[in-house]
């Protein structure tokens, strides 16, 4: 990639950002219109989980094979390819007559997802070359998710009061087209310097692990534990898969060295948890808002301001943390308020009163607003450039399938909980496991980033990164002596 000047940079940037924008305000847009999608198209709750998930799940199956094909073929090419897709996908659900429609367009959004965001993450990690700047622009990157979460539920609301839950999928055409032209006029093409061959067979293997573990989760709690029980071991069989084929393999779609890294697992795991926690959070507030205070899409979406104001407020912060102090701060700070949010809500009645309430939401989105920055920055610091795709993948994934476990494993705990009772009145005491998960969660992030901030973890990312660039130079020069 040629060198930019410094407002080009930025230009490449608030692009990059636009493409956040659409996929994260597509979720919190779709949580506050779920409700009324659950009535308008008579779905249960499992039904409600795959409208979600079904955009999640193909979104981190996917992402590997999107960053490694962006660095392969040229980012700028595939990116304005993922807007296209994304773009025709929300129109498609617009317009979807049924849930089973909605669910299979969804999907259809996905694949244009999972050709945007790491390989908008890549695009920024070779625009921002010094630590500092790309810090303070994975920051920004991270400013947008908490635009999304205060936008989304107040323009989804909005749209759902006043047309309908499915204006909400509109709102992507004409930042969508926005971003087409100016990643047309603005955006220089760049490929990594050794295209990575594809990888067919790891990825069938990830789309299996992802597909059948989460399928098994959504589904227990109305099918039973027997009739899923096949799919749990497709599940654990396309892991062993990945674990023994994945290695063996010169240019693997999972480069399983990373994780030998403390860090790159680290923020591996913690993205899973702390999207984990997001899914959850906003499927059970959702829920609980509307079906169980009764407020309607507007009013429910006003209560997520304080989850989302300190978000947005947050990420910026969390960028200048990492640039200036490294990632360790705001892990803690993350950890510490994610997990005092979930033991509140994992104590609260119906009942409750609305300070706690509020307590909670702005825990949550303080811990969410510090999270973000140190997954990415971590993920793809001390990484060869050459590869910067996909370890930007790798933390993209981790995110999508953490949120995609989250909304299964809440949704069906919610679901067993609640079993034949009403919503309204079982909500609370059903509710209360998932809580707990999430308060788990929380501590997960305390812990993990506590563990691998220090100097030993530094260490073996200085070992994995010194690994990964002697076993490049080996493979260009045999490549150069067989030629």
């Amino acid at each position: 990639m040629p060198e930019l000047s410094h407002r080009r940079r930025l230009l490449v940037l608030a692009i990059c950002c636009m493409s956040l924008l659409i996929v994260s305000l597509d979720n919190t847009v779709l949580n506050v219109a779920l409700p009324s999608m659950q009535r308008d198209l008579h779905a249960t709750t499992s039904g409600l989980q795959w409208t979600i998930d079904a955009y999640t799940l193909v979104l981190a199956s996917l992402l590997m094979l999107a960053g490694s094909t962006a660095d392969r073929i040229g980012r700028k090419r595939v990116f304005m390819t993922g807007l296209v897709v994304f773009s025709v996908g929300s129109l498609l659900c617009s317009l979807a007559p049924n849930l089973s429609l909605l669910v299979v367009f969804r999907m259809v959004q996905a694949i244009g997802g999972s050709m945007l965001n790491p390989v908008a993450m890549s695009i920024i990690t070779n625009t921002f070359t010094d630590a500092r700047e790309r810090a303070r622009a994975i920051g920004a990157w991270g400013a947008v998710v908490g635009i999304s979460m205060a936008a989304g539920p107040l323009v989804g609301g909005l749209l759902v009061q006043s047309v309908s839950w499915r204006a909400i999928f509109w709102i992507n055409l004409p930042v969508g087209l926005a971003a087409l032209l100016l990643t047309l006029r603005f955006v220089p093409e760049s490929r990594a310097p050794k295209a990575r061959r594809p990888d067919p067979v790891g990825q069938l293997l990830v789309i299996a692990l992802f597909g059948s573990l989460t399928y098994g989760i959504i589904e227990a709690p109305d099918s039973g534990l027997t009739a899923v029980a096949p799919f749990m071991a497709i599940a654990f069989v396309a892991l062993l898969g990945l674990l023994w084929y994945e290695p063996r393999r010169t240019e693997p779609l999972i480069d399983l060295r990373f994780f030998r890294s403390a860090p790159f697992s680290g923020a591996t795991v913690i993205a899973i948890s702390a999207f984990a926690a997001l899914g959850g959070f906003l499927f059970l507030s959702t829920l609980y808002l509307q079906n169980v205070r009764g407020l309607d899409a507007l009013h429910a979406g006003l209560w997520m301001l304080p989850m989302a104001a300190p978000t947005f407020l947050c990420a910026p912060l969390s960028g200048r943390l990492v640039g200036s102090r490294g990632p360790r701060l705001p892990l803690l700070i993350a950890g510490t308020a994610m997990t005092v949010s979930g033991v509140l809500f994992a104590t609260f009645e119906a009942e409750t009163s609305n300070t706690t309430l509020l307590v909670g939401y702005v825990l949550f989105g303080i811990g969410f607003g510090f999270v973000n920055a140190p997954i990415t920055n971590t993920a793809v610091s001390g990484m060869p450039r050459a590869q910067a795709g996909v370890a930007a993948a790798v933390a993209s994934t981790s995110r999508q399938l953490g949120q995609t476990l989250g909304v299964a494993v809440i949704g069906a705990v919610l679901a067993s909980g609640i079993g034949w009772s009403p919503m309204k009145q079982a909500f609370v005491s059903a509710a209360r496991p998932g809580w707990w998960i999430l308060t788990t969660c929380g501590l997960a992030v305390l812990l993990l980033g506590l563990l691998t901030s220090g100097h030993w973890a530094h260490r073996t990312a200085e070992r994995t990164a010194e690994t990964l660039e002697s076993a490049e130079i080996r493979q260009t020069v045999s490549v150069a002596g067989r030629s």
